[in-house]
């Protein structure tokens, strides 16, 4: 039975996903209860617009099933081809670290330059991860 160390930093993606959604959905909420948005829009995106705070968590949002589906791809190949490694499970914490970050500036401040350094660092990450995965599997063949 493979390690299912890798389980934890994966549910914890999940979880930030889930918090984002519930705040999305909070804000969006909001919004049409004061006014800021017509609840007509949410029904074909079309008509209307959106706030700029609920645009900003809905992009994130998004974001969350981008690029974390390569690190969801690494931690399972990492689980069913050998036990993961110690730096494989640090990276992906340190991923899902990154991640928090960036959904954290994404969603308040949204200061680009620290936005950016956030979201390229979590790509460092997740390449350094699936590095670390192939090597892993290439010393155990």
């Amino acid at each position: 039975m493979p390690n299912q160390t890798l389980v934890y930093p994966m549910f914890a993606m999940v979880i930030l996903t889930t918090a984002t959604l519930g705040r999305l959905f909070a804000g969006r909420l909001a919004a049409v209860r004061a006014g800021t948005a017509d609840a007509r829009y949410f029904k074909t995106y079309q008509e209307g617009g959106e706030p700029a705070a609920t645009a900003q968590l809905s992009r994130n949002f998004t974001n969350l099933f981008e690029a974390p589906t390569l690190f969801y791809a690494a931690c399972l190949a990492a689980m069913i081809a050998s036990p993961p490694s110690n730096v494989v499970l640090a990276l992906a914490w340190v991923y899902v670290a990154s991640r928090a970050v960036h959904t954290w500036i994404h969603t308040t401040s949204n200061t680009l330059n620290h936005r950016i350094a956030a979201y390229f660092c979590s790509w460092a990450v997740l390449l350094a991860l699936w590095v670390a995965v192939v090597l892993g599997v290439a010393v155990d063949a």
